[in-house]
């Protein structure tokens, strides 16, 4: 498998790095950060320039038919950059569109960068079992109606429509009965209560109190959707893995550059072999996971169900334990500096501790490893 990127794949992450230094630097962010938006449009106008709001989308829908290794680059200089606007969720969202098809005019204007999307589909009850829905899709005439409350979507605020998982058969645990929505923000019956997360990033609890929703809103087959949803939640996971390698990377560099400045019984600290220990050993969780996410990028379409669900598991697990390694030995290594709001190392941190715990944790993904078919225990094997 040839894991090397072409040019024109370096050249577009290049220039959306040069972009990041000259319009999205750390000042920048942190004013974003604490304005009252907490996003900022010019910035999501410069996004859609470069063509990045475009890049994942079918070219049907005016897209560059961008797939997951070009996303890969794109939402690792993301991680350096610390990106908090609402990129992640808007192709998040719109992949469960282009994974449903038809939905090529919504498309259109998520590709132009006049719509953002965010996704709504973990419940209070659920933590990372997106299937566990108690959220009701109930059927009216020729559409439903939509009762119920999802937590934690994020820049759900910040979206003009929602992608909405709810019930409308089987029990609360089944895979069977779920189906999928397009809602927009301003439909009658929808509530939005915004907050900011540890991360710098926004999140929202969305209450939705008989929305009534038309048949054109419902996203692929009604009770059918959880091939779209677990497809979707695993090409979601990956790009967490890549902006997480981008994070790792810019926090592993900081963290060298600051053992070799900083002065200690008059030698640069760096210089100390168990500093150079703990140095060499968030290398190794680094481009371990690299390769991870990389592999991951690789084969999250593949048309092997299995193989996609124990890679992109795989990935998810062994990056989630990198990005908690490598984010809890920089700020040691940073020491009291580490925790500070001036430093962009703290900002890292608190970013990839975020990420470890979206869209499943380590556990739950090594729960969902051994699940797959052909998995042998070591007793067994």
């Amino acid at each position: 498998m040839d894991f090397n990127v072409n040019q024109e794949q370096q050249q577009f992450a290049d220039a959306l790095r040069r972009w990041v230094d000259k319009d999205y630097a750390f000042e920048k962010r942190r004013s974003i950060i604490h304005s009252a938006a907490g996003v900022s449009d010019a910035a999501w106008a410069g996004l859609a320039e470069l063509g990045m709001t475009a890049l994942p989308l079918p070219a049907s829908a005016g897209g560059f038919d961008g797939t997951a290794v070009d996303m890969l680059l794109v939402m690792q200089e993301l991680g350096r950059g610390l990106m908090v606007e609402p990129y992640f969720a808007t192709v998040f969202g719109a992949k469960f569109l282009t994974l449903a098809g038809g939905h090529d005019a919504v498309l259109e204007q998520v590709a132009a960068g006049t719509l953002k999307l965010a996704c709504a589909l973990g419940e209070r009850q659920a933590r990372h079992d997106l299937h566990d829905i108690v959220t009701t899709a109930t059927g009216s005439g020729n559409g439903f109606v939509l009762d119920g409350t999802k937590t934690v979507v994020m820049h759900g605020a910040q979206a003009g429509s929602l992608i909405v998982s709810a019930r409308s058969g089987g029990d609360q645990r089944d895979t069977d009965g779920i189906s999928l929505f397009l809602v927009p923000v301003d439909a009658p019956g929808v509530s939005i209560q915004d907050s900011r997360t540890i991360d710098g990033q926004r999140a929202a609890t969305v209450n939705f109190v008989q929305v009534v929703l038309g048949a054109e809103a419902l996203i692929g087959q009604a009770g059918q959707g959880w091939e779209i949803l677990d497809a979707a939640l695993d090409y979601g996971a990956t790009l967490l893995c890549a902006e997480a390698v981008g994070a790792m990377d810019a926090i592993f560099a900081a963290t060298l550059e600051y053992l070799k400045t900083r002065q200690q019984f008059g030698a640069p600290i760096g210089k100390f072999q168990a500093l150079q220990h703990r140095m060499a050993d968030m290398f190794i969780h680094v481009e371990q996971a690299r390769s991870m996410a990389m592999l991951a990028a690789a084969k999250v379409d593949s048309e092997d169900v299995v193989e996609r669900r124990r890679i992109v598991s795989a990935a998810k697990a062994r990056v989630n334990q990198a990005a908690t390694f490598v984010g809890q030995q920089a700020v040691q290594l940073h020491g009291g500096m580490g925790v500070t709001d001036e430093l962009p190392a703290a900002h890292h941190f608190k970013r990839l501790t975020m990420i470890a715990l979206t869209l499943g944790d380590s556990d739950h993904h090594i729960e969902r490893f051994i699940a797959q078919p052909g998995f042998l225990p070591l007793e067994t094997a």
